[in-house]
């Protein structure tokens, strides 16, 4: 046991739970972490603009590896910085540390410079806030925050430490130090066929996947399961991508915003949902309960037992890691199958019709997207997005009118390829998070991989300042703005109040120049106005982000005033655009039965 620097002990802690890069903003009362990153070595770091960037950073790159960010910032406004960050992270179950400096600790009863109670401050936007009091603590309270990020329902952790205490030396060895163990929740058996159990006996079963299952590493056990039994299955929003939205029995995603046409429409016919690690968050049920519930059954599963019944009670929960869950119950469909599968026999084959019937509404109930004409509709955008990017691209947005129009058109074919924030909507999170997402992937040996944030005008100034962190240690990416000089989502929320007051932020002949802000960052973009443009400034923001190294903008003008799809309840979702002209010569089969 030898004597070291308590941050010595930090930062190889930071590297045993592998954390290869973290991101902040230095000041005073953190430099003895610096110095110790200095000095130790092995962790890479980005100096940031805003700490929120370094929050919206850190949590990028875990949505895209998977491991647990890591965030750095002073004492003071350094922290309360971080906050919309923390939230962010929380919200959508995202791992993640992120280090306060503090003032010293005995002035923080007397209103010192920078003195902040950061703790109770986040206490309500993470899952563990604490403030070191004793500097032998360290190398455990970084220990239990890496298990409790990782544990469970994922999320965020805050650790403060005061300036005095990061001076000290603690006695270390970091031979004996190591990751602390994280419990993985098993389902009961009995509760794993009971659910089985449901599901057979339906006529018109839909499973349904929330982010939970990206999370839990088990889109192949979503895949096995839903192959084996034919059975139809929807994504939420944060559950995009689990598997691939072509895949012939994925119906799409359920909402009163971020929908399909068909999706609502096969959800309002099911009598059956297995809800695997879903939250039944307000924009995927509606607001009428009543109608989001219906005559279906339910069966919800989720490693966080307080997310039972919380907003539907369901007739089976079942407390589980979602990987354990699913591959428990494919092991047991895989034995009733096998006993129960002579010559096609069985409920799967009695599913028949009902499949039939997904297909046709899959088919028949979508929305248009051939737009030719200017000014662009934001539908037409997408159409070109999903013909020019490979499966394996990474997209990052957040929220606005683009986000629905998105979770809508934009298709999805890998687990954590496609990310959204789903429940705090903070603007200006798309530059950061891509800024983490293509760290991640060079740190996974994948640089090559293109990133892409999909983004609109006003959110994008909200951290427009990150394009200096990508510029300055060249990590490229392309930016595509949807731009109709609006808050239009907001906009369209105001048409219910009778007013259009105080959302235009349109001026001059076209508003802000972002093409010339990118410049001024030393990037590069074009701005686009007909429809016909799309692709080819694409194509070239593409080489040209490889060819920099630094971010690349196609800011695409699109019609200033139209609305997305929305509606109260599943049931009354408005169409603002005509539907498709085959949709009105299809003539579908009458609806089947609800429940």
């Amino acid at each position: 046991m030898t004597t070291v620097p308590a941050m010595h002990a930090v930062v190889r802690i930071l590297k045993d739970e592998g954390v290869d890069i973290v991101f902040g903003c230095p000041g005073a009362a953190i430099l003895p972490l610096y110095k110790a990153l200095e000095t130790v070595g092995g962790i890479e770091h980005l100096i940031v603009r805003h700490e929120a960037g370094a929050a919206h950073m850190a949590d990028g790159w875990a949505r895209t590896n998977g491991r647990v960010g890591v965030a750095l910032a002073t004492s003071g406004p350094g922290g309360t910085n971080l906050v919309t960050g923390l939230y962010t992270a929380f919200a959508d179950s995202i791992p993640m540390v992120c280090v306060t400096g503090q003032a010293v600790s005995t002035k923080l009863h007397q209103e010192a410079f920078q003195a902040v109670d950061i703790v109770g401050i986040v206490r309500p936007v993470t899952k563990w806030a604490v403030r070191i009091t004793e500097a032998a603590q360290i190398p455990w309270v970084f220990r239990e925050a890496f298990r409790i990020a990782r544990e469970g329902r994922p999320g965020p952790v805050l650790i403060d430490i005061p300036v005095d205490i990061a001076r000290r030396e603690i006695r270390y060895d970091a031979a004996t130090d190591t990751r602390l163990p994280v419990r993985v929740p098993v389902p009961h058996p009995p509760s794993v066929e009971a659910a089985l159990d449901l599901l057979l006996a339906a006529e018109r079963p839909l499973v349904l996947a929330g982010g939970g299952v990206i999370l839990a590493g088990a889109a192949d056990e979503l895949r096995a399961l839903v192959e084996l039994l034919g059975v139809p299955f929807q994504v939420t929003l944060m559950g995009k991508g689990a598997v691939e939205d072509d895949h012939e029995l994925h119906m799409g995603t359920t909402g009163i915003q971020t929908s399909q046409r068909y999706a609502n429409a096969s959800f309002l016919e099911a009598d059956f949902v297995l809800a695997v690690g879903a939250r039944f968050g307000d924009r995927h049920t509606g607001a009428d309960l009543d109608v989001y519930r219906g005559g279906r059954t339910f069966v919800q599963v989720d490693v966080e037992p307080t997310q039972l019944g919380r907003v539907v009670a369901p007739d089976v929960g079942v407390v589980s890691d979602a990987k354990e869950f699913l591959a428990a119950l494919l092991a047991a469909a895989r034995r009733r199958k096998a006993r129960t599968d002579t010559g096609d026999t069985g409920p799967w084959q009695s599913w028949q019709p009902w499949r039939e019937r997904c297909r046709l509404l899959k088919r028949t109930l979508v929305r248009r997207e051939d737009f030719d004409t200017a000014p662009v509709k934001a539908p037409r955008v997408y159409k070109e997005i999903n013909e020019i990017f490979g499966e394996d691209t990474y997209f990052l947005t957040a929220i606005g009118l683009y986000q629905i129009w998105g979770g809508q058109h934009q298709k999805a074919h890998r687990p954590r390829h496609y990310q959204v924030c789903g429940q705090a909507g903070p603007l200006g999170w798309e530059v950061p998070a891509a800024i983490g997402a293509k760290k991640a992937l060079e740190g996974m040996g994948r640089g090559a991989t293109e990133v892409v944030g999909v983004v609109g005008d006003y959110g994008f100034q909200y951290t427009a300042e990150e394009l200096a962190v990508a510029a300055q240690y060249g990590i490229p990416f392309v930016l595509i703005m949807l731009n109709n000089e609006y808050l239009g989502l907001i906009r369209q929320a105001s048409i219910g109040y009778g007013m259009n007051y105080q959302v235009d932020v349109h001026y001059d002949e076209t508003g802000t120049d972002n093409v010339k802000l990118m410049e001024a960052y030393g990037c590069s973009g074009r701005r686009v106005v007909e429809p016909a443009d799309i692709r080819p400034a694409i194509e070239w923001a593409r080489k040209e982000a490889v060819a920099t190294s630094r971010p690349v903008l196609v800011e695409i003008m699109i019609e200033r005033e139209a609305n997305t799809p929305h509606g109260v309840n599943i049931d009354a979702v408005r169409e603002f655009e005509p539907v498709p002209q085959e949709d009105l010569l299809a003539s579908p089969a009458p609806p089947l039965p609800l429940p």
